[in-house]
């Protein structure tokens, strides 16, 4: 089915394997009702990304000082493990061996070019690591001491309106995948997806929430799979379970409201398209929009009295 030049949507199918039935309507026809852009799928968040780092310090000196982001005051506050919060989201950094992220995530900063002098002011720290910043159209680029890349932008419509956070992480894929990655997601997820064609290589985007994205764009060349992870929150925890226990595909029974699973399979063929970790928990989940603190970077806590107000500092 066609949705617009260059795009084709994928038909939504029920959730039992055995039985592929179609809807009555395909998400393109129910596009059509009144207040669509209303709904939500069933993924509602996606919260963390994890990738683990070699150095703390070194994590420290690019999350904390150069990204701005804030160290979870609340949990992992050791040496081996960090959680950095950035609005609504998370980088959970345990320490071992390095991972990279094969493609790259997206962030919100309130400002550009303070994230610019911030960066420019570790550089000298981080000399000899991966660590590269670049001014992009509309973005800055960045690479973080061991090959992670995230492209950071100001707060934007499109980009769920949010003063700071995470709203899409974006994967390299193999040539000929993303057809059955947005139906793996449609069928066994319930979350709408799209597939169109951008800049000669097909994408396949899946909608999380009010605001966030998992995209997945073809490449000639895709890395091998380190272990890293993602973790979102779904309102139905028990179809997306159905279908990953009758195809072998769960790594984590369920415990403490989650489950894990690594590949992503076409729903029909069983086809193995990708492997990335998936930390999929239910809302009943204790951490389910736990409030995270955040820091406004440039500013310290410390109050101070002028003209008989209690006010807070900046720093430079």
């Amino acid at each position: 089915m066609t949705c617009g030049k260059g795009k084709r949507k994928i038909a939504t199918f029920n959730t039992r394997p055995k039985e592929p039935v179609m809807q009555t309507e395909t998400l393109a026809a129910q596009k059509t009702k009144p207040f669509f852009e209303e709904n939500v799928g069933n993924i509602m968040l996606m919260e963390h990304v994890n990738i683990q780092v070699p150095d703390q310090a070194l994590a420290t000196l690019f999350y904390l000082v150069g990204m701005g982001f804030t160290r979870d005051p609340h949990m992992m506050v050791g040496l081996d493990n960090m959680w950095a919060n950035l609005g609504e989201q998370q980088f959970h950094l345990p320490t071992a061996s390095a991972q990279v992220l094969r493609g790259h995530t997206g962030v919100v900063v309130p400002s550009l070019p303070e994230l610019v002098e911030r960066l420019d002011r570790v550089v000298s720290k981080l000399a000899g690591t991966r660590f590269a910043w670049k001014i992009e159209n509309g973005y800055v680029d960045v690479t973080g001491p061991w090959g992670n890349n995230l492209r950071c932008y100001e707060p934007a419509a499109e980009l769920g309106g949010i003063a700071a956070g995470i709203p899409y992480v974006e994967f390299t894929v193999p040539a000929g995948t993303v057809d059955g990655i947005a139906l793996f997601y449609e069928r066994v997820m319930l979350a709408p997806a799209l597939v169109e064609q951008q800049d000669q290589r097909a994408v396949a985007t899946i909608q999380i929430g009010s605001y966030q994205r998992l995209i997945f764009r073809e490449a000639d060349f895709v890395p091998e799979y380190d272990g890293h992870h993602f973790a979102i929150y779904v309102a139905d925890f028990a179809t997306p379970h159905e279908f990953l226990a009758e195809h072998d595909l769960i790594t984590e029974e369920p415990r403490n409201n989650q489950l894990r699973f690594k590949e992503i399979i076409h729903p029909e063929t069983g086809k193995n398209l990708f492997t990335v970790e998936h930390e999929v928990r239910s809302l009943r989940h204790v951490q389910y929009r736990r409030p995270l603190v955040n820091r406004t970077a440039g500013q310290f806590a410390e109050p101070r009295r002028m003209e008989n107000q209690t006010v807070l500092g900046s720093v430079s």
